[in-house]
């Protein structure tokens, strides 16, 4: 009798499950998963650029426009979060790191679901139609880390919590343009650790999601290209004090955040709905006026700042302290919209003063540096702050300085702020989704008593 040959029992299951039926719907679905985050950046992308241009030309020719359009913005954003799209404020990041940390189900889908996605996209379009000082980077990730575990569910995909951490990546890397980014900061911010059950995922979900964003808008740079480099020991100072100086400032931002979400969540829980409505018509004002006393700098993301400070055009002293303001009111506001970009702007502007300080023809360099050390501060990640300003300045001559930069910033940031901001704000809402729980187990309880059961 001929002898016959087989495969190892794991080789046949591997070539099996390759060829399966099942296995290549699945990988489909993902795949349109990953594709329609890109698609819905690009939109998104375009409709938050035309909201900021309309605001803008309506803001010039009438200059008293802005104290009563962003007030008003401000109070019908916060509304309909209130009474329509609750989880819709703020970021969006916390949100998809609290339910990655929720058990599937109900709570999970509470902070991501379909309804969500059109209150986050379309409240932050309004905002920045108004004046808002938001990003459109942190909602994108929301939607990503939606979108994804609605493909879980389509799909019967499993483990949505790497689908969540895919689709946040995805979300980062189609808004910024920038693939390494997504992927650092889906391993350093939202897991704070390496997977390796979900490796691949978060990089398929970036492939196509990057690349989807990339043929609708072509593949370019953020912020522009820089040829500014730190060569001489006056530039590895300037690199130093846009740490230390970028990393107080990111600290204080994060802490003055947190302390302020926490206050503002007490005080909402105390007040009527319409005395609520009082917070967000404040933080309008206040925004209104920032952008008045700047002449419009303020308003906005704040990109056509960061990116002229990038190629050596200074900024006004007064930029980053008026912007620093005007994006912390618009987060405690309620309203939605993230605070990458403005956050980045805030901390070109600390550079550019500095690098004014520090000698002529340092503007460029000065900006990149103080994004570095800024924005290491603020999220306190960084490594996914100097890898997403290497790939948003395509500058590689630089990546010392940057790594030098925003490592200072992350640890003066921890002297101010021990607390990382993102993720002190998702536990904001992981322990009002337990609170809740805990609340309709004691009313179905008293339910049940008072029926005699």
């Amino acid at each position: 009798m001929r002898k016959r040959w087989a495969l190892p029992s794991g080789r046949v299951r591997k070539k099996s499950r390759f060829f399966s039926g099942l296995e290549w719907r699945r990988r489909l679905v993902f795949w349109t998963g990953a594709v329609a985050v890109g698609v819905v950046s690009v939109v998104f992308t375009d409709a938050a650029n035309e909201a900021q241009h309309v605001f803008r030309g309506v803001s010039t020719a009438w200059w008293g426009v802005p104290v009563v359009l962003t007030p008003a913005g401000f109070v019908f954003c916060a509304w309909a979060v209130r009474h329509y799209f609750d989880g819709a404020q703020g970021s969006g990041i916390p949100q998809a790191i609290a339910a990655r940390e929720l058990p599937p189900g109900r709570l999970r889908r509470r902070l991501l679901n379909v309804k969500l996605i059109v209150g986050k996209l379309g409240l932050t379009v309004v905002g920045l139609a108004c004046g808002a000082s938001a990003g459109r980077e942190g909602p994108t990730v929301q939607v990503g880390a939606t979108i994804m575990l609605q493909v879980a569910k389509l799909g019967g995909l499993r483990n949505e919590r790497g689908l969540i951490l895919a689709g946040s990546a995805a979300g980062i890397a189609a808004a910024f343009n920038a693939p390494l980014a997504g992927i650092v900061f889906a391993i350093e911010e939202m897991s704070r650790s390496f997977e390796h059950r979900t490796n691949g995922l978060v990089l398929y979900a970036v492939i196509f999601a990057g690349l989807t964003s990339m043929g609708f808008s072509g593949n370019y740079t953020y912020f522009g290209v820089t040829s500014a480099a730190v060569t001489t020991p006056l530039e590895w100072a300037l690199a130093a004090a846009c740490g230390v100086l970028g990393g107080l400032a990111g600290g204080a931002f994060s802490r003055a955040m947190l302390e302020g979400s926490l206050f503002t969540r007490g005080w909402l829980a105390r007040q009527s709905a319409k005395r609520a409505l009082l917070l967000p018509l404040a933080c309008g004002v206040v925004v209104a006026m920032c952008g008045l006393l700047t002449h419009g700098a303020t308003f906005g993301t704040g990109y056509a700042q960061a990116r002229g400070a990038i190629e050596g055009s200074p900024l006004a002293w007064s930029f980053w302290p008026a912007k620093f303001l005007a994006t912390l009111a618009t987060a405690v506001s309620g309203i939605p919209g993230g605070i990458f970009a403005p956050s980045l702007a805030v901390g070109a502007g600390v550079g550019s003063v500095i690098a004014g300080v520090a000698g002529p023809g340092l503007t460029s360099l000065g900006a990149v540096l103080g994004m570095a050390g800024y924005f290491a501060g603020v999220v306190q990640a960084p490594m996914t702050a100097f890898v997403i300003i290497l790939e948003m300045t395509g500058n590689n001559a630089n990546i010392f300085a940057l790594m030098v930069a925003a490592m200072i910033g992350f640890a003066v940031s921890k002297v101010v702020a021990p607390a990382p901001l993102y993720h002190g704000l998702a536990e904001m809402f992981v322990a009002g989704s337990r609170e809740e729980v805990t609340f309709l187990k004691k009313s179905n309880q008293k339910t049940f008593t008072n029926h005699g059961v």
